[in-house]
């Protein structure tokens, strides 16, 4: 198909907005020709398409195809897909499953090599990729880069399976992405360089939560995504660095549900940047051609030759996006996605059977203080308290006044012992929730304030062999995540408004959360301070070891 349009180009080489013509031929853009400004339409202008930088498709509980499919409609033409959270249920067959399924839609997806698989060996994970898995996937022309390193540990004290993964990636010549949250100073140096004195090698990195934190990590040539997602929210706190270094900085959701990625994507933070004073151009380069230019990306940037991968909007300030392009085909226009609804074929690996509500009780030995886990709204990180248990009939539970709530984590791999301990600033003043969708194996996480509650929401999860669910004493609300228990194959907006009913069913029983079900999904996600629950145990994150173990 060969068509023109015509419009005010933004164009982010130059750094100058001119009326012109862009001509597509084959999917390609053949020219681009200045115009004469008298006649043009003022509110329409032809930008690169936006790319999120560092994402987990697997959390917008969508599958590639549903994703991309609510993705276009705000300008998104491109992802960085790591797909560990698939990869840590089902392994290689599934990452090949993300790719086969991103490829039947006109989008483009770029899945990294999953790292850490799994993702510490404090946890029960549903597959394992060795080093050698890992080699072979960089091999493969769709995998452009080593996902996020999350064992910072094993980096620092130069683990021999860690750094064969790494001089895989090096040999493969792609680059490292990194995730080292809090990370400083001649640590984050030795993090950041992996073994290579003088060199950047674990080139990007997500985790900064504080200003300092990245300019730390920005002095020694690493590149920060600031992250923006339905539960980690680093924005505030970052954005002023665009300002002086544009080249350094891309945009990322990291994990986005379903009901917020219909709200908005990466033009959210276009528009949030440019409204605090930021240039525009520096905004496109961090959302449109940082991206391409790092991880060497064929993605269209509006020069003569590229892909016609780009996007019409009716301004520079909200970014409305009027119409995408991906290899010249429009796949949205005026708010709808062209990109038809497709079910997808399923995968999982979910083995375990329905609990009994005995399986929930804590025995109360004495103690005068427990570790209680402090959920921070926003935020991946937790507070470790020491606090006194509420008591009765000999077994520790929970305590709604105080806020502190049981929580669960659930093997889905096979049958164990549930773990147990407690959760403080989830708001919950009746019943349960729980998820399967809990990084990063993946097992069953819920949070209630009685154990029939907490039984309860977690056999509807295990009957739809994974799904999130919410209970209270009128009522039970499912999602059933059949993909791997983390996506749905089903059209992408229903699953959004189903999400956001039973979002709403959780917020509506007290949880104070913004996101309540993607906060309860990294509460077991070991690789973030200070105090997580894995199936095996209460694990601490400063210490890296199991300071509570399931019996």
């Amino acid at each position: 198909m060969n068509y023109s349009i015509k419009g005010n180009l933004v164009d982010t080489w130059q750094k100058k907005i001119y009326p012109a013509e862009v001509t597509v031929v084959n999917g390609k853009i053949a020219s681009i020709t200045p115009l004469e400004e008298e006649g043009l339409e003022p509110k329409r202008f032809i930008l690169p398409g936006f790319i999120d930088s560092h994402v987990h498709i697997e959390s917008s509980m969508l599958v590639p195809r549903q994703f991309a499919r609510l993705a276009v409609v705000h300008g998104t033409v491109a992802t960085i897909s790591d797909p560990h959270e698939i990869a840590n249920v089902c392994g290689m067959k599934g990452v090949e499953y993300m790719i086969e399924n991103g490829r039947t839609v006109p989008f483009k997806f770029f899945f990294g090599a999953p790292s850490c698989v799994p993702a510490t060996v404090y946890e029960t994970a549903g597959a394992t990729l060795d080093a050698e898995e890992v080699a072979t996937l960089l091999q493969k022309e769709e995998i452009p880069y080593l996902s996020e390193m999350m064992n910072f540990p094993g980096v620092l004290y130069k683990d021999p399976a860690v750094m064969q993964k790494i001089q895989a990636a090096r040999q493969a010549g792609k680059p490292i992405d990194g995730h080292a949250p809090g990370l400083r100073g001649d640590e984050a140096r030795k993090y950041i360089e992996a073994g290579e004195p003088g060199k950047v090698t674990i080139s990007t990195d997500h985790e900064c939560f504080t200003r300092e934190e990245a300019l730390d990590k920005l002095q020694y040539g690493m590149k920060i995504i600031i992250r923006e997602g339905s539960a980690a929210r680093n924005f505030e706190a970052l954005i002023d660095l665009l300002n002086d270094y544009p080249q350094q900085i891309m945009f990322g959701s990291d994990d986005k549900h379903p009901d917020s990625l219909v709200a908005g994507h990466i033009n959210q933070l276009c528009a949030r940047a440019v409204a605090k004073g930021i240039d525009v151009f520096s905004v496109l380069q961090a959302a449109c051609v940082n991206p391409v230019l790092h991880y060497k990306l064929p993605v269209g940037l509006l020069r003569t030759g590229d892909d016609a991968d780009f996007i019409v909007t009716s301004d520079l300030q909200q970014f409305n996006v009027l119409q995408t392009y991906i290899n010249g085909e429009l796949v949205a226009e005026d708010g709808h996605s062209r990109i038809a609804s497709q079910t997808s074929g399923l995968i999982n690996n979910f083995n375990c059977s329905p609990k009994k509500v005995a399986d929930f009780l804590l025995p109360w030995n004495g103690q005068t203080t427990i570790p209680v886990i402090e959920a921070l709204d926003g935020q991946l990180i937790t507070n470790k308290l020491l606090l006194p248990p509420a008591t009765s009939d000999g077994y520790m539970v929970s305590d709604t006044e105080r806020d502190i709530l049981k929580i669960a984590v659930v093997n889905r791999y096979t049958n164990a012992v549930v773990a147990l301990a407690f959760i403080k600033n989830t708001g919950l003043k009746q019943g349960a929730i729980a998820s399967s969708v809990a990084h990063d194996s993946h097992n069953i996480v819920a949070v209630g304030v009685d154990d029939e509650s907490l039984c309860k929401a977690v056999n509807l999860v295990i009957a739809e062999r994974g799904g999130v669910s919410c209970v209270s004493e009128q009522a039970s609300l499912v999602l059933p995540l059949p993909v791997a228990g983390l996506m749905s194959a089903e059209d992408g907006y229903e699953v959004a408004n189903s999400y956001t009913a039973i979002d709403a069913m959780a917020k509506s029983q007290g949880s104070t959360l913004a996101a309540p079900f993607m906060t309860l999904s990294f509460m077991a996600l070991l690789v973030i301070p200070h105090l997580k629950l894995s199936d095996l145990g209460l694990f601490d994150g400063d210490a890296f070891k199991l300071v509570q173990k399931t019996l």
